[in-house]
Formats: C-alpha cells, sequence, structure tokens
C-alpha cells in the first residue's frame, strides 16, 4: 500500500503552483530584550549553605519551590554552622566551582575569639558589593508608600576590616580602612546598576565632616564617578541626617552607595520601614562570584520559638533566590517566581506573624507553589 501511494503523492506535488516569491523587507526592526545564548538553558549548580535556627526552614521553601517550577537549577549542599572556626575549604571550593550560592543566615558570636564566617565569605570570595532591595509589596500596608530604594554597600573594608587589638589594658584600637580602590569599585558599581536598571538618583552616604580623610576619600571617589554618568542625578549626604530623612520621607530615595558600617544600619532601617526584613531580598556580589540571602539583618536566625512553631517568614529568601535566577540568566523563571510571591502576599490569606497573619512557613510556601500554577 505504500509503495503504490509514493508514485500518487508525486504527481500531486508536481501539479502544485510554484510559490509566490516572498516580498523584500528592507531595514526589518526587531524588539530584543533578552536573546539566549547556547547552553543557558543548561541546568547550573548551585552551592546551598542552609545555615543556623531558621535557615534550613526557608532553605527548603525555596528547593520546593524550585523542583515544583522546573527551575534549570541544581543544590550542592553542605553543612555550615557559625560557631565553627572557619568555612570549611570544600564548601570555598563548591562556590567557586559554581560561582553561585544560596544561604540561609550564620549566626555569629558576640564577642570571643571567632569570626564571622559571613565576613569569611566575603572576602574569601572578594565579594565587594552588597545588595538589598527595599520596596512596598502590594496588599502589605506600610506607613509610607512608593518606597523603592536600593542599598547598595561596600562590602570589604571599613570598621568591618577586623583590624583591633587591646594597646594596653581596658582600651581596644580598632581600624576603620577605606581604600581608593574600593571606593571607586563601589561607586562604580552602584551607578552601573542604576544605569542599567533605568534609575535616576544615586545617593552617596558619608560621615565625611567629622570622618575627613577616611570618609572624605569615599566621597571623592563617588564624585570622579559620577561625573562619567552625566544621566544619572547625585547628591549626598551624612548618615545621621539620612536615618531621620529615611522614616520620614523615604520615598526621596533611589539607589544609595555606602561605606560598609553606614550600609548595614542603611539597608535595615529601610527594609523596616518597606515591610521588614522577613521580606527584602539581596545578594553579595564580586566579579566572580556571588551568594544570595535574606537582605537585611538575619537577627532572627536563632528564634527557636519561631524555629519550633515553623513559622519563619521564607519570602525574603525567595525574592532572593529570583535575584539569583536572574543573575543566572534565567530571567522567565525569575518573573514566575516574583510573580506568584507578590501574588500570595498580596491576597492576604497565608502571612507570617511578621506579616499581621499566624501562618507556617509550609502553608506560605503552598500557598506560593499555587499560584505558580
Amino acid at each position: 500500500m505504500a509503495r503504490r501511494s509514493i508514485p500518487v503523492l508525486k504527481q500531486l506535488l508536481s501539479k502544485q503552483k510554484p510559490p509566490l516569491p516572498r516580498p523584500t523587507v528592507l531595514n526589518p526592526t526587531r524588539s530584543v530584550t533578552y536573546m539566549p545564548r547556547p547552553g543557558d538553558g543548561a541546568p547550573r549548580g548551585v552551592t546551598l549553605i542552609p545555615g543556623d535556627g531558621i535557615g534550613p526552614l526557608v532553605t527548603g521553601a525555596v528547593e520546593q519551590v524550585m523542583e515544583t517550577m522546573h527551575a534549570p537549577v541544581y543544590f550542592e549542599r553542605y553543612e555550615v554552622r557559625g560557631d565553627m572556626k572557619k568555612v570549611p575549604e570544600e564548601v570555598i571550593e563548591s562556590i567557586k566551582k559554581n560561582k553561585v550560592c544560596l544561604k540561609g543566615g550564620l549566626a555569629t558570636p558576640m564577642g570571643g575569639g571567632i569570626s564571622s564566617l559571613n565576613m569569611q565569605l566575603r572576602k574569601e570570595l572578594d565579594l565587594y558589593a552588597s545588595l538589598v532591595n527595599c520596596f512596598n509589596l502590594p496588599g502589605l500596608p506600610t506607613r509610607h508608600e512608593n518606597v523603592d530604594i536600593v542599598v547598595i554597600r561596600e562590602n570589604t573594608e571599613g570598621e568591618y576590616s577586623g583590624l583591633e587589638h587591646e594597646v594596653v589594658p581596658g582600651v581596644v584600637e580598632s581600624l576603620k580602612v577605606i581604600t581608593k580602590f574600593c571606593s571607586e569599585r563601589i561607586a562604580k558599581y552602584a551607578f552601573e546598576y542604576a544605569y542599567l536598571n533605568n534609575r535616576k538618583k544615586v545617593t552617596a552616604v558619608h560621615k565625611a565632616n567629622i570622618m575627613k580623610l577616611a570618609d572624605g576619600l569615599f566621597l571623592e571617589s563617588c564624585r570622579e564617578v559620577a561625573t562619567k554618568y552625566p544621566g544619572i542625578q547625585y547628591n549626598e549626604i551624612i548618615v545621621d541626617n539620612c536615618c531621620m530623612q529615611l522614616v520620614s520621607k523615604p520615598e526621596q530615595f533611589d539607589v544609595m552607595v555606602t561605606p560598609n558600617l553606614y550600609g548595614n544600619l542603611v539597608a535595615n532601617t529601610a527594609a523596616g520601614i518597606a515591610g521588614g526584613t522577613g521580606v527584602m531580598p539581596g545578594g553579595n556580589v564580586g566579579a566572580d562570584h556571588a551568594i544570595f540571602e535574606q537582605g537585611a539583618s538575619a537577627g532572627n536566625v536563632g528564634n527557636e520559638k519561631l524555629l519550633e512553631q515553623k513559622k519563619a517568614n521564607p519570602v525574603a529568601l525567595l525574592l532572593s533566590s529570583a535575584m539569583m535566577l536572574r543573575h543566572l540568566q534565567f530571567p522567565s523563571f525569575a518573573d514566575r517566581l516574583e510573580t506568584a510571591v507578590k501574588q500570595v502576599i498580596s491576597e492576604g490569606k497565608y502571612r507570617t506573624r511578621d506579616l499581621g497573619g499566624h501562618s507556617t512557613t509550609q502553608e506560605v510556601v503552598d500557598a506560593v507553589l499555587a499560584a505558580l500554577d
């Protein structure tokens, strides 16, 4: 039967009219916002550090969502605790290989001789820029509206250099180190971020009226870089006035660039204004590596009550993982995740205690998974 049908098909095809020539289109235009490159869809390895306290709870939430979305990532899990003397070498090697890490909070012991593992990671991997995005979420009532602030903080020097010693008993000297190289580098990152994300203004936060040399050098570097971006408005503000302006008129700020300590304070203040640390995403970025984690202070890491009741808020880390997906050039997955999380917050049915609700972590995750469908 098949052999007899072949001549018939050839006869029919030979009788068809030749196709009409296509009209020539001169100077075709096409809007392209993202052009996938070969290999972009290949699964990417991500180092996962669940961390202390509620860390495993919220990182577990991210794992569930990634699996349901069929996101092209797979996790290499490593157990790291904040009371360790140093980050295990195999963890550093994994991050260097994968170039991306997702991390729960690591508790830093107060005082004593144990240094912060968070600082160790930042210095070892040269994660010089901390980025925290503080913005109003639709449906979440706050005192101020139209808040959308990006705090970009220098991450490797300043008061966090760790250069402290006891001169004589009862007298401790702590050194604040500011360099031209690091100040210019963070200023360039802030202005480049503003340019690429259609932001209109960069504000440098300082205390140069008192620390004339150290913060003066930081300001000088910011001013030099600002001249190369004439399309972006640049201004400066003293850190104490900055805090007052943040709690009174936060909508005036856009991108803020700061030295290390000020950025920590400003980011947490801005997060509290915009809805709380439980919903603010963030990341620590270097030239070659990036670690994504809860944006503002992880002070609730050791909250035993939250852990026992399993009511930790997973929103901040879910939004941070969306940032991670965008960093990995998976923008459609990032948009889908962000949309689902914002939908759950907007509906208001499933919220943890810090957002005025009574839901457990898993109930929020289940709501996000349902919104993804």
